[in-house]
């Protein structure tokens, strides 16, 4: 049995409240936005190259993870003298029963459908673990693309991934030249590869992202060629999908745009809906349009003009 504390405090105190309550003995300290679900809730997750957001929460909700033994009240007023800081005016004291860490964790993660013919599921939602064997199997008809959550972005769960899997599912027909430029997990690429992509090569910038890349690529059974982005580019494709963030993209654009062999088609996602415009505007060579939107997330495509 664990105890946890929890109280609000302001931006500033944030960063000291943490380091003593960690000095005064507890085991872990989380910090969330207070406001979060209000009107003032704040995003402070920016991207590479865009203005620096806040550099913190206006009022943060602190929840400090004290072991069965400690006096929770007593290490509170250690924190409160290392850290100079009032005790909070209110507080909660809270039971946190042991549990099996590892299967709530993997509770969060379910089989999700995409669309027509795709299924991305974990590997424990599985019925048996016979290795490659099991990740060939389909599941009500459906592709099944196995894949656990890791060091690299893409479990099909955000919007983003979705609105690019979706296309994938709508669009490929068989036999294309794909391209999944950062690819993160793989998800994309495997995903093309199970709709019956002729060849699909998968890049990023990130090592972990290649290791996951290709650690996913075998466990589904999918031939994957695999490059980082200081490799020699490959041969224009007839699809290349890029599911990254919106200065990457602005960066990337003349790039990217001659990855699309004539008459190919760019997929591209990562930004909310107020990006999609300034972003389309980039790719002159290619008649992006907005495909499909989802929770402020924006997906573009279009072909490659003549």
């Amino acid at each position: 049995m664990w105890s946890e504390i929890v109280f609000v405090v302001d931006r500033d105190a944030v960063e000291a409240w943490s380091d003593a309550l960690i000095e005064a003995g507890a085991a872990s300290v989380q910090a969330e936005d207070a406001d979060a679900e209000s009107a003032d809730e704040a995003p402070i997750f920016g991207e590479p190259g865009e203005p620096l957001p806040a550099t913190g929460w206006l009022h943060t909700r602190l929840a400090a993870l004290v072991p069965e033994e400690a006096d929770a009240r007593a290490l509170l007023a250690r924190a409160a003298a290392l850290c100079a800081q009032p005790l909070p005016a209110r507080l909660e004291c809270r039971d946190v029963p042991d549990q099996d860490w590892v299967q709530a964790t993997q509770s969060q993660f379910a089989p999700i459908p995409v669309g027509r013919r795709l299924w991305i599921t974990p590997s424990w939602h599985l019925p048996a673990h016979d290795g490659q064997a099991q990740a060939a199997r389909s599941i009500d008809g459906r592709c099944a693309i196995v894949l656990d959550p890791g060091l690299a972005f893409g479990t099909g769960s955000h919007p983003t991934t979705r609105l690019c899997l979706e296309w994938l599912d709508e669009h490929l027909t068989g036999g294309e030249r794909v391209i999944d430029y950062g690819c993160g997990s793989g998800i994309l690429a495997i995903a093309a590869a199970r709709l019956g992509a002729a060849s699909v090569c998968a890049i990023d910038i990130d090592p972990q992202a290649l290791d996951s890349t290709r650690c996913n690529a075998a466990v589904n059974a999918v031939t994957l060629e695999v490059r980082a982005t200081t490799e020699p580019r490959p041969a224009p494709a007839d699809v290349v999908v890029a599911n990254i963030l919106a200065n990457p993209l602005r960066v990337l654009a003349p790039l990217l745009a001659g990855l699309v062999a004539p008459g190919g088609r760019l997929v591209l996602a990562g930004l909310l809906d107020r990006q999609a415009a300034e972003i389309a505007s980039c790719y002159p060579a290619i008649a992006l349009e907005a495909w499909r939107t989802r929770e402020g997330w924006t997906c573009l495509a279009g072909a490659r003009r003549s």
